[in-house]
């Protein structure tokens, strides 16, 4: 039972900790007024066919505060790259010279700012949800081997432990956000 117990804590743990990785990825393709490449993570060009994510077809770089260069490795994949960048909808249009892709971040309107403070915030929500529902599983699961013969009060101990884990989890996901916030506010 015990060991049963352990690997009910291990598991939701272990997913929490999925939840918090994921939920950092998702603020890092956020823009917060500065280039990274990693705005661009979420971008697959076709390639000869099947998609692919665009830094495995070009080196993308930070020429300056604000500006992303892309240099693919093979000159006839610079429309298919202007292309899926256009088609993702984030806000930058690239610019092609024939030989490499330039993309120039504009700075930041105040109106622009708040809206990507609440798309951090929605991506935080995502993850307390989904922090949340890894709790009731694991309580659901410990309840299961309650009616199997564990005892009461080793249960409840169990619960409150999935419960301050959950809790510790839940904290990472507002200081992700509130930092991440900081982040996109700083002008």
């Amino acid at each position: 039972m015990q060991d049963d117990l352990n690997l009910i804590m291990d598991d939701a743990s272990e997913s929490m900790q999925k939840a918090i990785a994921h939920l950092e990825v998702e603020l890092s393709r956020i823009r917060a007024g500065k280039a990274t490449p990693a705005i661009l993570d979420g971008i697959s060009v076709d390639y000869y066919g099947s998609l692919t994510p665009l830094s495995q077809v070009a080196n993308i770089n930070v020429a300056d505060a604000r500006t992303l260069t892309i240099q693919p490795w093979e000159k006839n994949m610079l429309q298919p790259i202007e292309r899926a960048i256009i088609a993702s909808n984030i806000g930058i249009n690239p610019q092609n010279d024939g030989i490499i892709i330039r993309m120039f971040l504009p700075p930041l309107t105040e109106e622009r700012r708040r809206e990507f403070v609440k798309r951090a915030a929605g991506e935080g929500e995502q993850g307390k949800v989904s922090i949340r529902n890894i709790r009731r599983d694991a309580i659901e699961s410990i309840k299961k081997l309650q009616k199997e013969g564990l005892s009461e009060d080793t249960a409840k101990d169990a619960e409150a432990e999935v419960q301050a884990l959950t809790n510790k989890f839940i904290e990472l996901v507002d200081k992700h956000c509130a930092q991440k916030e900081k982040e996109i506010m700083a002008i």
